[in-house]
């Protein structure tokens, strides 16, 4: 599975410049694509609104939080999407180039793995945050 460089500089500008909010990627013709990115004023809630409801994507948020300590911080987390209503196929090959996508991604903090909308609520990145 190639991955465009796109995906990767569009990361990079997430991870250092705080451009964009989340980026959503898929899987096209044999290939990882940024399908959409999300400005840094979007919520989780938009990002979540972002991804389909029957296919599988992959997808980083840049979370800000603050701390026990009152510490302003931020985690990316990189948010594997594979709901149950999507097809088998989609969902093997999304799994099995996870991995290996995700090494191209350099500074992911936290990985989540979603197969409906509960799975990924705000609750829970909250406590994987922390």
């Amino acid at each position: 599975m190639a991955v465009e460089d796109e995906c990767k500089l569009k990361f990079l500008e997430l991870k250092t410049k705080r451009n964009y909010r989340f980026i959503i990627f898929k899987i096209e013709a044999q290939k990882v694509v940024v399908e959409k990115v999300g400005s840094p004023e979007k919520s989780y809630e938009d990002f979540t609104n972002s991804l389909p409801a029957d296919e599988c994507r992959y997808a980083v948020f840049d979370f800000d939080f603050i701390t026990v300590e009152n510490c302003q911080k931020s985690k990316i987390f990189f948010i594997a999407w594979s709901p149950d209503t999507s097809k088998v196929r989609m969902k093997m090959v999304y799994a099995s180039s996870k991995d290996r996508f995700k090494r191209e991604l350099d500074g992911i903090q936290v990985e989540l793995q979603a197969t409906d909308p509960s799975e990924m609520s705000l609750d829970i990145v909250k406590a994987r945050a922390l």
